[in-house]
């Protein structure tokens, strides 16, 4: 694609500060690519770029730094649209890989991307409003503990370990596993800790130690019904100049990652990924965030996003993103069909 000497320059500015974290002014453009204009050319379309919001400048430098429009002007128009070979390859190594859980093929997905972008990447799970408990069951890990597993209608799994008292018996938690799964069953995920609340009476009824497993399966049906977010490469943030020298700027980071809601409200309304700009609110105008849409499980959808400075590589954290959430609903996609034919 031929650009104008307008899109050129600011391409060459975004991509410069990208790699160097360092304004860029007029006399960096010909010393480092050669441009065929006189310095006070560039400097007069630098001027009209930032006339038009799409640069900026800084106090200690004359140069010019991308504004978030101008990120954005560079994300819709200027980048190459081209994936790493690098990503392409582990991923596919990834997933030629045999008997692996949809819990580890995402959790690799997401390590590979952190490493080759330098960002954290964020596993958002299916919204508790939208799906509803199939089954409740418990397994005897110890003599004194066992573990309890919840099954969604959308293939979401959790599961909480519990100590058991010496004077419950075998019979105690069949018969509370028996009346949760008769009374819970097809109760939307973040209604279960209220209905189960509701049916505590009769628990009594029937249970006469309950209390500690009454409790064990209301605390985790507490964190079945919040936002389920898994984080990887959060130290890939720590290399960032941003991060690495303003502890105030690394520790509202930290805060943010720590966040579901906020990254629910940008996930993206269709398959398409969607980048979000320094448009998180003002605290973290610094910060942007790459998501996308990934089919897990039949119906299921999560979401997958990158999150790191508004100084990220968009060319090569975008293209990858849309790869990486292409090639694991297909890969999902192929897995539901194997698993239907044995049926």
């Amino acid at each position: 694609m031929e650009l104008n000497r307008r899109d050129n320059i600011l391409k060459l500015i975004v991509e410069h500060f990208i790699k160097t974290a360092s304004p860029v002014g007029s006399q960096t453009l010909i010393d480092e690519y050669h441009l065929p204009f006189s310095s006070a050319t560039i400097r007069s379309e630098m001027n009209a770029l930032e006339e038009d919001g799409l640069l900026e400048k800084t106090h200690t430098s004359s140069g010019r730094v991308p504004s978030s429009e101008g990120y954005r002007y560079y994300c819709d128009n200027l980048r190459s649209k081209s994936v790493d070979d690098d990503i392409k390859q582990q991923l596919q190594i990834l997933l030629d890989k045999k008997a692996q859980s949809i819990e580890e093929v995402i959790k690799e997905s997401c390590e590979i991307l952190s490493h080759m972008t330098n960002l954290a990447s964020i596993v958002l799970g299916p919204n508790a409003n939208d799906e509803h408990l199939v089954s409740l069951q418990v397994f005897p890990i110890g003599p004194n503990t066992a573990t309890a597993v919840f099954v969604t209608d959308k293939g979401y799994v959790e599961n909480k370990t519990f100590v058991l008292s010496e004077t419950m018996s075998a019979n105690d938690i069949e018969k509370c596993v028996q009346i949760l799964n008769e009374r819970l069953k097809g109760t939307a995920v973040s209604d279960l800790v209220h209905k189960m609340e509701a049916i505590r009476p009769l628990i009594d009824d029937f249970v006469t130690k309950h209390d500690a497993l009454y409790q064990a399966f209301a605390q985790a049906f507490l964190r079945f019904a919040s936002d389920r977010l898994s984080l990887y490469g959060k130290n890939e943030l720590f290399t960032q100049p941003e991060f690495a020298h303003d502890a105030d700027k690394l520790k509202r980071m930290l805060e943010l990652l720590d966040s579901p809601s906020i990254f629910r409200e940008v996930s993206p309304k269709d398959d398409r990924v969607t980048i979000n700009i320094g448009n998180l609110g003002e605290q973290y105008d610094d910060v942007s965030v790459i998501t996308s849409k990934v089919k897990i499980h039949g119906a299921s959808e999560g979401t997958i996003a990158l999150v790191g400075p508004t100084r990220m590589d968009y060319d090569k954290v975008v293209n990858a993103l849309e790869y990486v959430a292409k090639a694991l609903s297909e890969y999902f996609n192929q897995q539901d069909q194997k698993e239907s034919k044995k049926k």
